[in-house]
């Protein structure tokens, strides 16, 4: 019997199955379950909301230059001001941080608000295309933890913001459909652009509408189907396009990690989809770095994932004949996940072809179909009935369990580490947390020797890892080495030059290898105030180069004159030249009106305010606000003393002293200072 096309009202041929029917029911009745669905999709990320940054997300969050009206401007119009350049996305994160500026819960929260309204837009879209198991269909969606990534991330708010205006688009555009209602048609198409705004590859919807309306019809119509779209692909190709350059040129989505040939590139398409419905069906190993797979055209093997592909594509239009689902289904996954299969250069190519966050929209390819087979087994007595309820369980403590590993960077590397020990970036990132933490020096050198060994052209590991080694006098040596390694790979590196001469000038008698390897680095970067400064240090440290040390300290404040710890420098330089105590003053000033928090700069003027007839109180002033910036300042809570003690305020001075000693009980000065302020209280007639 030849097929029978289905009436143009758009109902399935087997309508007759289908239980909630929009026209009888409405798609937003019943609010009791829409609000149990937005709590269940809170409550699984209740350790996500007490995460806090990750990874780049300090790069998404609305920068310091940003935070203004201009930034707002800029975000907009400035190509560039933003890691990727998508306005509207930055725009929220602008409004955001004017709402609760850099709380992090405020961030997280939104980001599982949207995405639970992201699943309720599932369920009115799913009613709308009257099939079974809508609210199925939006449970799984939202408690899947293939979307932990994109929910728990915060840089990821592009895939929930997008994700929203996507669907609100599709679903405006299916009633625009069914009504022919200009205004929901324009309505539709400001979604799809808002969508396009958040992140591009929301491209793909006017051709996931072609092929639903193809699913629901069984044939396309150039004048009621693909002409309205015109438009929207008109938008939509230019958009992708622009992110596309904006990769490679704005982030860095080129060179030799990114020159994939063509037969790669086939490979890697047909490879990308496998995996994705593998996590979908069977979540379980998720990471937030998956390995980075050689893509190699000389292994047979590799050819059978296109062939699989084209085999299950191909089986799937043979079964059109009798019902359209599956192929309208792989048509929408492949198709939603066309911008990452690698034929566009995407930045996180570099350290993985897949990530969860790339099927966010997609997954709904596979999670939609599922819940309109589950819902109709579960239609028949026994077991099966709870299926879906069991389902939804399962999938919430999942996501529950991954969210939990968003709580800080330092977690969510080492769980990614205990599934993907080669990944080289994550013990280069995981390093550089751990040489911020106290203590964890090891550790941190440890993560640094890892990604070297994994990726030895890497010049941020060897550079990383010389660096924590130059913090240990006993691994000066293998800091040299390891300096040297950048500087073969790199020869113009000021900052390897700079901070090889910083390890030489802590090494007896290398005071000129140091001064040599400064004067490598200006050569390359001129405008390096940090290089003159620290050649100051080094003459500073050379018996009569104070005159040669003022010279570079003056240099470097040349070129940055807020340089506040090269006032206090220079002041300390003059200081030790005769007739120049008026001059040192005038640079510690210098150096706590730049900077009012540099508790040595306030120690050192008050010292030399000491020193000047008539200026004691100030002094005080000054050594007083150098103990309150920094309260275990020993050295300044005994120069306070000190002074308090020449001003007759010896009750005070004792105290000075006390706390002096406290911070450090072998400060022999303090202790005599101490016994003399005593022995002259006790002494009668005092």
């Amino acid at each position: 019997m030849a097929h029978k096309r289905p009436a143009r009202s758009g109902r399935l041929a087997n309508a007759r199955a289908i239980q909630d029917t929009p026209a009888k029911y409405g798609v937003w009745e019943n609010p009791a379950r829409w609000a149990a669905l937005v709590c269940a999709t809170l409550i699984a990320y209740i350790p996500a909301l007490r995460g806090g940054l990750v990874w780049d997300d300090g790069r998404h969050v609305t920068a310091p230059d940003l935070q203004s009206w201009h930034g707002l401007w800029r975000i907009w119009f400035d190509l560039g001001a933003t890691q990727q350049y998508y306005p509207l996305l930055h725009s929220a994160f602008w409004v955001e941080h004017r709402l609760w500026g850099d709380a992090v819960l405020g961030y997280h929260l939104t980001n599982v608000l949207l995405h639970a309204l992201a699943a309720c837009l599932v369920v009115a879209i799913v009613k709308r295309l009257s099939l079974p198991g809508a609210w199925l269909a939006g449970f799984i969606f939202a408690l899947h933890p293939v979307c932990v990534e994109a929910v728990a991330w915060i840089s990821e708010q592009k895939d929930t913001l997008s994700g929203v205006f996507c669907l609100a688009a599709a679903l405006t555009y299916l009633n625009f459909d069914a009504t022919r209602r200009k205004s929901r048609y324009f309505l539709a198409l400001g979604l799809f652009v808002l969508a396009l705004m958040s992140k591009t590859v929301t491209a793909t919807l006017p051709a996931a509408l072609l092929v639903i309306l193809w699913w629901m019809r069984g044939r396309i119509e150039w004048r009621r189907d693909v002409l309205p779209l015109l438009p929207w692909f008109g938008i939509a190709v230019p958009a992708g396009l622009l992110t596309s350059w904006v990769e490679r040129v704005y982030i860095g989505a080129q060179g030799t990690e990114f020159a994939l040939t063509l037969p790669q590139r086939l490979l890697l398409a047909g490879r990308v989809p496998w995996l994705y419905a593998w996590k979908a069906v069977w979540p379980v190993n998720m990471m937030f770095s998956y390995p980075r797979w050689t893509v190699d055209p000389g292994d047979s093997w590799q050819y059978l994932f296109p062939v699989g592909l084209v085999a299950v594509g191909a089986a799937f239009a043979l079964l059109a004949r009798k019902n359209r689902g599956p192929l309208a289904a792989f048509l929408i996954f492949a198709g939603t996940l066309f911008p990452v299969l690698g034929f566009l250069n995407v930045f996180p190519f570099r350290y993985s072809y897949v990530a969860d966050h790339f099927q966010y929209l997609a997954i709904l390819g596979i999670v939609v179909p599922a819940a309109c087979w589950l819902t109709k087994l579960a239609q028949s007595k026994g077991f099966a009935a709870a299926l879906p309820v069991l389902l939804v369980a399962a999938l919430g403590i999942a996501s529950w369990r991954q969210s939990g590993n968003y709580r800080d960077a330092e977690t969510l590397y080492r769980e990614t580490l205990a599934r993907n020990p080669d990944s080289y970036f994550l013990h280069l990132d995981l390093g550089t947390l751990l040489v911020q933490k106290p203590g964890a020096l090891p550790d941190a050198i440890a993560e640094f020797e890892a990604a070297a060994r994994l990726d030895p052209a890497s010049e941020p590991a060897h550079m990383n890892l010389a660096n924590a080694l130059s913090s240990i006098p006993s691994r000066l040596t293998d800091a040299i080495a390891e300096y040297g390694t950048v500087l073969r790979m790199d020869p113009n590196s000021w900052e390897a030059h700079e901070n090889l001469g910083f390890v030489y000038a802590k090494m007896p008698g290398r005071q000129e290898d140091a001064i040599a390897e400064y004067r490598k680095a200006l050569e390359i970067d001129r405008n390096s105030a940090a290089a003159h400064f620290r050649i100051g240090d080094v003459y500073m440290g050379m018996p009569g180069r104070s005159a040669d040390a003022v010279a570079e300290y003056q240099a470097a404040l040349k070129i940055d004159p807020n340089f506040a710890q090269a006032h206090n420098n220079l002041g300390n330089a003059l200081r030790s030249m005769p007739g120049r105590m008026p001059d040192a003053i005038a640079e510690f000033e210098a150096a706590v009106r730049s900077d009012p928090t540099l508790a040595e700069a306030h120690n050192n003027l008050g010292n030399a305010l000491r020193q000047m007839p008539g200026r004691l109180p100030d002094a005080i002033v000054e050594l007083q606000a150098a103990v309150r910036v920094k309260p275990d300042f020993g050295l300044a809570h005994y120069n306070l003393a000190y002074a308090l003690a020449e001003s007759g305020r010896a009750p005070e001075a004792i105290a000075e002293c006390q706390e002096a000693l406290r911070i450090n009980p072998n400060y022999e000065p303090g202790r005599q200072l101490l016994e003399q302020l005593t022995a002259a209280r006790n002494t009668p007639g005092r």
